[in-house]
């Protein structure tokens, strides 16, 4: 779950700094106001915390000079959200731990590294202990023994969906859904030939990282007719964010099943 890292001793007081909105999130669900010093500009929740805590760039392009200006103790990066080279340049001045999070079972591990790391071991033990509860609760929410196919798209233009071995798939799994192209790597190009030749029973279109709306699902259904799948709008976060989110992601994903038509 940690990719390269030394070992990482730290004392009590600490300035974090965290290049990983999901995990932004959840060092605020381990109450760690004071502590987390600095973010990116994607890490918008909480809110409070995009409007008030310092920025440092984004999560491909880091700012260097306000980041050693904050002489933080800790830095939280993750392999797949960052560049591995500014990631590097950064472990030459900093504590920097990198995560690698595929599935919900390396979420745990992310989570509990992270409670270790920040003092706050015993609520990050309790949170995992949420987490799977709400998931063990996930998998009776579906009951077919057929599982409904899916192609989930992360962008247009070209379009682009998630292979077998992201946390999205993972994800997915769990909700009961089969992904039409888990035979794939990571996030590949995909054509809308393909989709109708697969002809999957849903399209999730994602909210992010681009930003499906109503409009693109009715562009599709409208220019490719032949595509006879159910297009449905998913939010994006309760998919792809790894940390304290998951506690609301089995009861998004739970309501989901229930209502796709």
């Amino acid at each position: 779950m940690l990719e390269n890292n030394q070992h990482i001793k730290l004392e009590n007081s600490l300035k974090i700094i965290s290049l990983v909105p999901s995990q932004t999130e959840l060092l605020y669900y381990l109450g760690l106001e004071e502590e987390v010093v600095g973010i990116t500009k994607f890490c918008v929740h909480p809110n409070h915390w995009f409007k008030s805590k310092t920025r440092v760039g984004g999560t491909k392009n880091i700012d260097f000079n306000k980041i050693k200006l904050l002489q933080p103790d800790l830095i939280i990066a993750n392999k797949e959200e960052n560049v591995k080279e500014q990631i590097e340049e950064l472990q030459q001045y900093f504590n920097v731990i990198v995560t690698d999070v595929n599935n919900v079972e390396e979420s745990y591990e992310m989570i509990s590294t992270i409670g270790e790391l920040t003092n706050t071991a015993t609520k990050a033990t309790q949170l995992i202990q949420q987490i799977k509860e709400c998931f063990s609760q996930l998998k009776l929410a579906y009951k077919n023994t057929v599982r409904p196919s899916v192609c989930y798209l992360i962008w247009k233009e070209p379009y682009m969906t998630i292979g077998g071995d992201t946390f999205i798939n993972d994800i997915l799994n769990w909700a009961g859904f089969k992904n039409v192209f888990e035979q794939k790597n990571r996030y590949p190009q995909i054509s809308l030939e393909e989709l109708e030749k697969l002809q999957p029973d849903y399209i999730f279109l994602s909210s992010e990282p681009y930003p499906f709306k109503e409009q693109h699902k009715q562009e599709l259904l409208k220019n490719h007719p032949t595509i006879q799948s159910k297009i449905i709008l998913v939010d994006g976060e309760m998919f792809s964010w790894y940390g304290s989110r998951l506690l609301q992601s089995s009861n998004y994903l739970k309501k989901l099943i229930l209502e796709l038509p």
